[in-house]
């Protein structure tokens, strides 16, 4: 069977494709998928902007103190929820995480199958030209 370009470009797209679906799917880090997260939501917001402007008054100043105020306080619990998760992360460290395991130990076998059968190819057409030059 001979091997086209296209089929070289299709061998090669769906290996891109595959990385880019275990990137953003974060199956090897969680990492990636937050990168890629934050990656989507800053593009969105790239060149968008809207500006109104409302006249002060006691109301206006009042709302604006209390949003602040609730800011702070988002910002205070955020950093309680890192501790905390931090916390937990040294509590739980004697569990590990055994996917990165599995996938490498699965990559491995599929490997040693693919040398496998190279050498299984390799053997079968040296043994054919073999016995074409003794016939």
């Amino acid at each position: 069977m001979e091997v086209s370009r296209y089929h070289r470009f299709l061998r090669v797209s769906l290996l891109v494709t595959v990385c880019v679906l275990v990137f953003d799917s974060g199956i090897l880090s969680p990492l990636t998928a937050k990168l890629s997260d934050n990656t989507y939501n800053y593009l969105g917001s790239v060149g968008t902007g809207v500006f109104a402007g409302v006249p002060e008054n006691e109301i206006n100043q009042l709302t604006a103190q209390i949003s602040e105020r609730e800011r702070s306080l988002d910002a205070r619990e955020a950093v309680l929820r890192e501790r905390e998760i931090k916390a937990r992360s040294y509590e739980d460290s004697s569990d590990t995480d055994y996917s990165t395991y599995i996938i490498s130990v699965i990559l491995f076998i599929i490997i040693v199958l693919l040398l496998f059968n190279y050498i299984l190819d390799f053997n079968r057409i040296k043994k054919m030209s073999y016995e074409k030059q003794v016939a």
